[in-house]
């Protein structure tokens, strides 16, 4: 990690490694330059823009919360809960499992600048193939069912999910749209106009959505994605959604997908996390440089935040990502 920064390939990170309830490693490392161009070292209470982590810690717990409470079905077709949605076949499990046949994203690419309705651009996308045809990361999909949330709540997403899923989980630094006060207390992200984007998210899509996606927009701390994990694993209990509908999302799977979530079903060309980990082994990744990773075997979770995205977009964080879990694996997990 310390190379990872002196080498200028992180400005600097957040990494909390635990198996069970034994916490192996909580560090910090480096520093990152400030929108008013003062250098503050990452500490383990930074928060950063978790980019789209945002699809499995907040859009993911809200739809299995629901279903839960009988406002919902995987079996759903999307146009119930969305009317403007032109595709009946298409269903709330085909979104989360981005299996849906819409594309990966927007075209043309929406830039910080743009004044896009992306909501109803979104609406008027066409889909490049068949539901549950093959697997093909969506933006798109998690959009809608950000959308979906809200209409079947009867209330903004960003208020459902910071009452219903943050406040009894503890996770009391996670937030949409940061209040003014705090953004000083967030990682910068990228240079923009000659300015570095502090507090504010980083995914054009969420900031024009008002800083609230289904896909992206959240901010957190490590210690916040600590406490998420352990109620993953059911290394701690918690009475917000069933542990049955906690462990579809993992187990429910279509090649490497599970119910949002990336899993590791043993095809090492599909794979970012390193090698060794237990087949079944779940989590997820974010643009800006965040990743979870959880095993339900080993009980064992990686929370590796960073802003990556610092020194631009061309980052190595796949390479990265798969050497550090690697080496986790190979040296401090017992299995």
């Amino acid at each position: 990690m310390n190379h990872l920064v002196s080498s200028k390939k992180i400005p600097g990170a957040v990494l909390i490694i635990q198996q069970q309830n034994k916490r192996i490693l909580s560090k910090s490392y480096g520093a990152y330059t400030a929108e008013d161009w003062s250098k503050p070292i990452i500490t383990n209470n930074t928060l950063f823009d978790l980019a789209s982590l945002t699809k499995i810690i907040a859009t993911l717990p809200a739809i299995l919360l629901m279903i839960s409470r009988n406002k919902l079905n995987l079996k759903d077709s999307v146009q119930v809960h969305l009317p403007g949605f032109r595709f009946p076949d298409i269903t709330v499990q085909h979104l989360l499992q981005h299996s849906s046949g819409l594309p990966a994203d927007l075209k043309p690419p929406v830039r910080r600048h743009h004044q896009r309705d992306i909501m109803q651009e979104v609406l008027a996308c066409d889909v490049i193939g068949q539901p549950n045809e093959r697997v093909l990361y969506s933006d798109l999909g998690m959009i809608l069912l950000g959308k979906i949330i809200e209409n079947v709540a009867g209330q903004p997403f960003q208020n459902f999910v910071e009452q219903e899923i943050f406040k009894p989980w503890d996770m009391h630094h996670t937030c949409f749209r940061l209040p003014e006060q705090k953004r000083w207390q967030a990682a910068a992200t990228e240079l923009v106009a000659g300015k570095y984007v502090q507090g504010i998210v980083h995914d054009e899509k969420a900031l024009l959505l008002e800083g609230v996606a289904g896909s992206a927009g959240l901010f957190s701390c490590a210690e916040d994605l600590a406490k998420y994990a352990e109620y993953w694993l059911g290394l701690t209990q918690q009475s917000t959604i069933p542990f049955e509908w906690m462990e579809l999302a993992y187990t429910e799977t279509l090649g490497n997908r599970g119910l949002g979530f990336e899993v590791w079903n043993g095809d090492r060309s599909l794979f970012c996390f390193g090698r060794g980990w237990t087949e079944g082994s779940f989590g997820h990744t974010g643009f800006t440089g965040t990743s979870i990773w959880m095993d339900p075997v080993n009980k064992a979770f990686v929370i590796l935040l960073t802003n990556a995205v610092h020194y631009g977009r061309n980052t190595s964080m796949g390479e990265i990502r798969e050497k550090l879990h690697t080496m986790i694996y190979e040296n401090l997990i017992i299995t």
